[in-house]
């Protein structure tokens, strides 16, 4: 509601500085015209500093204006003093909507990245999860359970289908037909050169406090990071030669702070990227949050396994359109990356990944065509559940990046 408010205040600041350059050009044409039409002839120089003499009075002086103004004015004569007058409206307007822009652009991309430091969990403010099913129960989602999406490409041409079964939207941003086409993020080559030295995926984790149900405080084998080293293990095992960031870019000054985590996050996997210019994609690794009751959990090969979800930005906001100040120039390559390991995941292990999520901001996802955001279970996981996923989902990357046919 205070962004709407912002929002409206700032047009309505924007309306009457036009209004007032509006007035002020109609009046000082006014002026011109009645000055000529007045028979000032070559003596325009003095009335007009007589005028601006008499302005100033009026400003400091306005009741000794008043007790010897002249009867009977006319109209023409009105209209040239009044442009006068008006004439420092116009330099004042022009250099106070360049200074309010720009506090105002200061203050929006500040409120931009505050929000994408902290709104990737999608639960509402009750802790539920956004656009799914009420998922309070702690009931296994088993493959044997859950219905089979169809797959096909006629259905997945289908934009209603596809954003139905396939994505939840965030009402912060929209979508339309022309980016979810499935034609093209499924005609998009994942793969990767498997062939060349160095290393082909970067895994790092933008939030690596976050902990699981039984995690051990203050050990980072059991919080995410210590998962994201379980899921480096296993694509180095399927021959994707991968590299593990254990960077830490939410604690400042000894304290939980993620006002700034992308920022940092960003600016390590810059000078990463700078030292191994072979890596082809980079994951950022989460957890989600969720209510205390929730628990993302199904059953694969026999196993219980946390869900995960991959998040997606826009770079739109409903609002106000494209973020300049956050462009991505890979956005339809990030869809077809999670669209493709979606349908992997739909495919071999229905049950396992819940919707995309679609949101307003960018993530650090610019960086690269394919990048990944992963949110992986929940605070109320367990770090073996956690795990198991990780085995499911290094297989789907393998199955996307490398596997042929």
């Amino acid at each position: 509601m205070r962004g709407c408010c912002l929002t409206m205040d700032r047009q309505t600041n924007k309306n009457l500085k036009q209004a007032a350059v509006a007035v002020s050009a109609f009046l000082l044409t006014a002026f011109v015209v009645c000055t000529g039409a007045g028979g000032y002839g070559g003596e325009w120089r003095y009335h007009v500093q007589k005028e601006i003499s008499y302005r100033a009075s009026e400003m400091y002086m306005p009741a000794f204006i008043w007790v010897n103004r002249t009867p009977g004015q006319g109209v023409g004569e009105w209209l040239r003093e009044k442009s006068l007058a008006w004439i420092p409206l116009v330099t004042y307007a022009e250099d106070n909507m360049q200074y309010d822009t720009l506090v105002e652009d200061e203050e929006t991309l500040a409120k931009i990245l505050e929000a994408q430091a902290n709104d990737e969990n999608a639960v509402d403010e009750n802790g539920r999860l956004i656009g799914e099913p009420d998922e309070s129960e702690t009931e296994a989602v088993t493959a044997g359970n859950v219905p089979a999406v169809d797959t096909s490409i006629e259905k997945l041409r289908d934009f209603d289908y596809l954003l139905s079964n396939f994505y939840t939207v965030d009402s912060s941003t929209m979508i339309d037909a022309d980016q979810l086409n499935a034609d093209d993020l499924l005609g998009r080559s994942m793969k990767i050169d498997t062939a060349g030295d160095g290393p082909k995926v970067l895994i790092y984790h933008t939030h690596s406090q976050e902990e699981f149900a039984d995690s051990t405080p203050g050990d980072p084998s059991t919080s995410i990071v210590g998962v994201g080293e379980y899921l480096t293990e296993l694509l180095n095992e399927k021959g994707i030669r991968t590299i593990h960031d254990t960077g830490v870019y939410d604690i400042i000054d000894g304290k939980l702070d993620r006002s700034n985590a992308y920022e940092y996050a960003g600016e390590s996997v810059s000078r990463i990227l700078e030292e191994y210019p072979s890596i082809e994609v980079l994951i950022d690794l989460h957890r989600d949050g969720v209510a205390e009751g929730t628990h993302l959990v199904t059953e694969v090969n026999g196993k219980p396994t946390a869900r995960i979800m991959f998040f997606n930005g826009l770079s739109r906001s409903r609002t106000n359109g494209e973020i300049d100040y956050l462009p991505n120039p890979y956005i339809q390559d990030n869809l077809a990356f999670s669209l493709q390991l979606q349908i992997a995941a739909e495919e071999k292990y229905p049950g396992f990944v819940r919707h995309i999520y679609l949101r307003a901001y960018r993530y650090n996802l610019h960086m690269m065509p394919k990048s990944l955001l992963v949110e992986a279970g929940a605070q109320t996981n367990t770090v073996e559940e956690m795990k198991n996923a990780m085995e499911v989902l290094s297989d789907m990357l393998y199955e996307v990046l490398v596997k042929e046919g």
